[in-house]
């Protein structure tokens, strides 16, 4: 398996917090930011292999960070995950319009997330 570099894009603590120990146990560098804009900005200073993003944050949306990131050519080779509690079919399909590589139901199954992750380019 590839160490990937990870930012965890999120703004409730315990859920940084809590990704960050399961990814840093398999053996990957995390990242964490606590609204879109700390987010957009690490993704450009950091060029994370993988962002898991939520989409209600303050400050900017998890939706706009995801459509920023794909359409800026440096940028959109970006894996994005979301990771939402916003489970209907609806809320997956507008994330993947914006332009998600995944996407995930709160609460998450930590199996689940990492074998999404490390089969992720």
């Amino acid at each position: 398996m590839k160490q990937k570099k990870i930012l965890v894009a999120d703004d409730n603590e315990h859920i940084r917090d809590t990704l960050t120990a399961i990814l840093e146990d398999d053996g990957h560098t995390v990242w964490s930011a606590k609204n879109g804009s700390e987010a957009l900005r690490k993704v450009r200073e950091f060029s994370p292999d993988i962002l898991i993003l939520d989409i209600v944050m303050p400050e900017l949306g998890g939706y706009d960070v995801c459509r920023t990131i794909k359409n800026d050519p440096q940028l959109n080779k970006t894996f994005i995950l979301m990771l939402s509690a916003k489970g209907q079919v609806n809320e997956q399909e507008l994330g993947k319009e914006a332009g998600a590589d995944e996407y995930i139901v709160k609460p998450f199954n930590p199996i689940e997330l990492l074998a999404r992750i490390n089969k992720s380019p």
